[in-house]
């Protein structure tokens, strides 16, 4: 199997096995953020003199491995990207792929006001009540992984909890999976397969999104010329994650980048 197939075939294991467990009545006793109004990420990267950026929290990536230990906290660093102009930030969840926790959601969200977006491979309406349940504010459904019936499945079920949707595409195929119920395109210049990057690929595309939705541009933006080219084309969003947490200080990394557009 590939990357992706590996992950997403733990994924799928790791849910069945939380669904045992908890399901949405449960989410809803055990959380307050049901009652919670979501920030909209939407309205951020469409705001005059947005920076567009959703900085993203992740300590490894199956690619490049540990950025950060096991131990790192989240907080000080989405508080730097709040601090620095953050349209959104983007908060890695799974844990044995990406070292991430639900927890670094849930410890920001009572500490920040900026959107988060529950970055994870969701297959399943129970992760979607489970990001609402921990503070999130944005699911990413990734078209690799679902059926276009099955996206549009999962986006009514988020819009449910007033959550938004950032659907990721990777490329021409998968124009299809794009229905009403999302709010972001999100083009992946990372292939989840290979994990070869080409950033070309969000301007092949760019032109083929409906004008109605915001577009987002995803992975290997790693300056702000590339910012440039990404607006040019009518790009708003820009989820960068690597360039930052690489960085021996990550909020130090995101301030010089901010700086400099």
């Amino acid at each position: 199997m590939d990357i992706l197939q590996t992950i997403v075939e733990a994924k799928k294991i790791e849910v069945e096995e939380k669904k045992l467990l908890f399901d949405e009545a449960w989410y809803n006793f055990f959380s307050a953020e049901f009652d919670r109004k979501c920030i909209s990420l939407k309205e951020n990267l469409c705001t005059a003199n947005s920076t567009g950026i959703i900085a993203e929290f992740k300590r490894k990536s199956p690619s490049r491995g540990w950025f950060k230990d096991i131990a790192y906290a989240a907080l000080p660093i989405v508080n730097a990207y709040e601090k620095f102009g953050a349209a959104g930030t983007s908060i890695l969840t799974d844990d044995y792929f990406f070292g991430g926790s639900l927890d670094d959601i849930k410890l920001n969200r009572t500490e920040i006001n900026l959107p988060i977006l529950r970055k994870d491979f969701i297959i399943d309406e129970m992760q979607i009540a489970e990001a609402k349940a921990y503070g999130a504010d944005v699911i990413l459904l990734i078209a690799a992984i679902l059926s276009p019936q099955r996206v549009q499945q999962l986006a009514v079920a988020a819009k449910k909890y007033g959550l938004e949707i950032l659907l990721e595409l990777h490329g021409e195929d998968e124009l299809q999976h794009i229905c009403d119920e999302v709010d972001m395109i999100g083009i992946n210049n990372r292939n989840l397969k290979t994990f070869a990057v080409d950033i070309d690929n969000s301007l092949r595309l760019a032109k083929q999104i409906p004008s109605k939705f915001v577009k987002v541009a995803e992975s290997g933006i790693d300056d702000v010329e590339t910012i440039k080219r990404f607006k040019d084309n009518g790009y708003q969003g820009f989820l960068i994650g690597e360039q930052f947490m690489k960085a021996e200080n990550p909020a130090m990394a995101f301030e010089e980048f901010v700086k400099n557009m």
